[in-house]
C-alpha cells in the first residue's frame, strides 16, 4: 500500500540529528538547500529553538537538521562558531549565510532560508 510515502514524507519533514561533520556533508551535498542548527547541550535557547526548526522542517523546501559541534572539534574552527544557536544556510552544499542572534522566531527564519535560497516569491 501507501505505507512507505508517509514514512519518507515524515523523516523529510522532521529536522535531522547530524553526529559529525561527515554526516553534515552527506546532509547538505544530498539537499538542494539547508538548514543547519548548531547548537550545546545545556543550551535554554537551542531547546526552545526545537519547536521551531520542527515546524520550519515542514513548512520549507530546504531541509533542516542540527549538530552539537562539540562532538566534533573541527566544526567549532571551520564555522567560526563562537555562540550557540548558531543557524548556517547552506545552498548546493555551501554555506551561503549564518545568524547567531540567539532566538529566532519561526516567521523570520522562514523568511531568511527562503532569501538566501530564493525559494518563495512573496
Amino acid at each position: 500500500m501507501s505505507n512507505s510515502k508517509p514514512d519518507v514524507r515524515t523523516e523529510r519533514d522532521r529536522p535531522v540529528e547530524l553526529a559529525d561533520e561527515r554526516a553534515l556533508e552527506a546532509f547538505v551535498s544530498e539537499s538542494d538547500a539547508a538548514l543547519v542548527e548548531f547548537y550545546s547541550e545545556g543550551c535554554g535557547i537551542c531547546g526552545s529553538m526545537e519547536p521551531v526548526l520542527g515546524n520550519l522542517a515542514r513548512e520549507l523546501d530546504a531541509r533542516v537538521g542540527y549538530i552539537n559541534p562539540r562532538d566534533d572539534p573541527p566544526l567549532v574552527e571551520r564555522f567560526d562558531v563562537r555562540s550557540v544557536p548558531l543557524f548556517v544556510c547552506f545552498v548546493d552544499g555551501d554555506p551561503v549565510a549564518r545568524r547567531a542572534e540567539g532566538f529566532i522566531n519561526g516567521d523570520d527564519l522562514a523568511a531568511w532560508v527562503r532569501a538566501q535560497t530564493g525559494d518563495g516569491d512573496e
